[in-house]
């Protein structure tokens, strides 16, 4: 009797330890790819540009209501521009593909992977994450907002950091209004 006591005392006790120190998945909610949206828009001297890219697969964890999680791949192969028409925007979204920016022959996807999630409001949190973009991973942080089954995150890019260095102050002298500025914008309004 007392050797079962302690054996069912062992297993509680190995139970109770498993527990506590494994971290509950939660719920993962899949993003409906075509009811979401992914906008940028980019920076130079004489102006800007914006344009969408294609969410490829993402999902956002939750514990109970609360966002703990979330991962995405994005379709890079997708970037285009829509604030330009005909022979421009043909030029524009071949040249974002090509090399000198984001490679996409080379480097078909991109990924953000949460690695910190922090409340900072009611339906809002602070995020840290990892961004992976032609290969290169760096930690990026931003912000986001949950609303039912809805959320809306918008984040700040510094592509040199990623090896997209065209036309970069940081890197060449003397762009005059050539210069494209560094970061970029990053909007996303998701349903899930």
């Amino acid at each position: 009797m007392k050797k079962t006591i302690k054996n069912l005392a062992i297993v509680a006790l190995v139970a109770f330890t498993t527990f506590s120190f494994t971290n509950r998945v939660g719920d993962k909610k899949e993003i409906k790819t075509d009811k979401s949206k992914l906008v940028w828009k980019g920076y130079k001297v004489t102006g800007s540009h914006e344009g969408t890219i294609a969410i490829k697969s993402g999902s956002l964890t939750f514990d109970d209501s609360k966002l703990v999680g979330g991962e995405f791949v994005i379709d890079m192969t997708t970037i285009g521009s829509t604030d330009l028409q005909g022979e421009y925007k043909g030029k524009l979204d071949g040249h974002l593909k090509s090399d000198d920016f984001f490679g996409v022959e080379k480097h078909p996807t991109a990924k953000l992977i949460f690695t910190k999630v922090t409340a900072s409001g009611k339906n809002a949190y602070a995020v840290t994450g990892d961004l992976t973009i032609k290969g290169k991973t760096n930690p990026v942080t931003f912000s986001i907002s949950v609303y039912g089954n809805k959320a809306t995150a918008s984040l700040k890019v510094d592509r040199t950091k990623y090896g997209v260095e065209y036309n970069s102050t940081s890197f060449v002298e003397n762009l005059k209004d050539k210069a494209i500025y560094d970061e970029f914008d990053l909007v996303a309004d998701l349903e899930f």
